[in-house]
């Protein structure tokens, strides 16, 4: 298999030099176009739980465990 590769490559310089661009300018231009975020964010995850109790007086209460 491999030795047909390298004898389809040797016999078709033109194909594998055009292929090369093409992968060459299709890696240039997904370099340019990604959208990077050079500073991640690393904030804590805040979730906020809304509960019924019914009788009971109004209460917030601040959990600061981490939910795993």
């Amino acid at each position: 298999m491999l030795e047909k590769i390298i004898e389809y490559s040797i016999k078709n310089r033109f194909m594998v030099i055009l292929l090369t661009g093409v992968a060459i300018v299709a890696g240039v231009y997904c370099l340019q176009n990604i959208k990077l975020d050079a500073i991640p964010d690393l904030s804590d995850v805040q979730v906020i739980i809304l509960t019924e109790y019914p009788g009971q007086a109004p209460q917030v209460s601040r959990i600061r465990s981490p939910i795993l």
